[in-house]
């Protein structure tokens, strides 16, 4: 059997129909034919062996290998970018100092850890610190100067005259239902229809606040039974049919501790998505190290998107 070499440029249009979760969506991002997308798709699930996607008239879903190859495909990619940095940065001029980093519970698991090795392998002269906290305490600490950056929720800041914020994902909220509920047998469901279920609220990173604005201004009263900080209670509640939630995508993974399915579905009403970004102090004159803190994590958001 022969066999071909897999390409960054297969890595980079596999990601984009992954994350994108259809080929045409990918293709207007990365501005090339879906004919050819298609095809390379194809030809590296030939190469693996394996098929990536699940294929239907709703779209592409990642296969259980395809989650995995997910995780391969970035690293791959966050690797690239690490080596064309390090060929470009004159080996004796490398960065020292202390760098204090702040992070929410729920984002940390989604962001820190790729980055977090990204910067020390990068900046290995500097003693990065960490400090996960709530949004607020986090807030008061990048005012009093005690963190140099935070990565968290960026459109819910309870002072934003006195942060700057950039965006590194803007995360679409959705539906998440057990895979029996009688509303997945509908592409898109409205607000209203989820105001009729139960729900499981998320109490983290001011997500519940952003939906508790979302019901308001919809005049719609929905039934909480249940609320709770913790991300994977949400999950397999709503994958064992307590009630359902809805929750910015970045969040989102198909299967439970226990292996029962949550569906996802969008929403067809028009409501806020959550941003996760950067928030620094404003005005603070950031040290060297926070700068190149903040390029590697637009490097990593630019690489996820590619």
């Amino acid at each position: 059997m022969s066999h071909r070499r897999v390409t960054l440029r297969q890595f980079r249009y596999f990601i984009a129909v992954a994350e994108s979760g259809s080929v045409a969506a990918a293709s207007r991002m990365l501005n090339i034919a879906q004919s050819a997308l298609t095809k390379s798709l194809l030809e590296l699930e030939a190469e693996l062996g394996s098929s990536l996607f699940e294929r239907s008239s709703k779209g592409m879903t990642l296969t259980p290998q395809g989650h995995r190859f997910l995780v391969s495909a970035r690293k791959v990619n966050g690797s690239v970018a690490d080596a064309l940095r390090l060929h470009a940065v004159d080996s004796g001029t490398g960065l020292a100092g202390v760098l204090s980093v702040g992070v929410t519970s729920l984002v940390a698991g989604y962001y820190l850890a790729e980055l977090f090795s990204r910067f020390r392998r990068s900046c290995p002269g500097v003693e990065v610190f960490v400090t996960e906290d709530s949004p607020r305490f986090l807030e008061h600490l990048l005012i009093n100067g005690e963190l140099d950056v935070a990565i968290m929720v960026s459109n819910a800041l309870t002072e934003p005259q006195a942060m700057l914020a950039e965006v590194l994902t803007r995360s679409p909220n959705r539906v998440w239902l057990p895979s029996n509920h009688a509303l997945t047998q509908a592409d898109e469901i409205t607000l209203a229809d989820c105001a009729a279920c139960d729900q499981i609220v998320l109490e983290a990173d001011r997500i519940d606040e952003l939906m508790a604005g979302v019901w308001a201004r919809h005049q719609l009263k929905p039934r909480t039974i249940l609320r709770t900080a913790s991300l994977e209670a949400v999950r397999s509640l709503v994958g064992a049919g307590a009630g359902i939630a809805v929750l910015p995508d970045f969040l989102y993974r198909p299967w439970t501790l226990d292996a029962e399915h949550v569906e996802v579905r969008r929403l067809r009403d028009e409501i806020p998505a959550v941003d996760v970004g950067l928030v620094w102090r404003r005005g603070s004159g950031l040290k060297a190290a926070a700068t190149e803190f903040i390029e590697l994590a637009r490097e990593q958001s630019r690489s996820r998107r590619a």
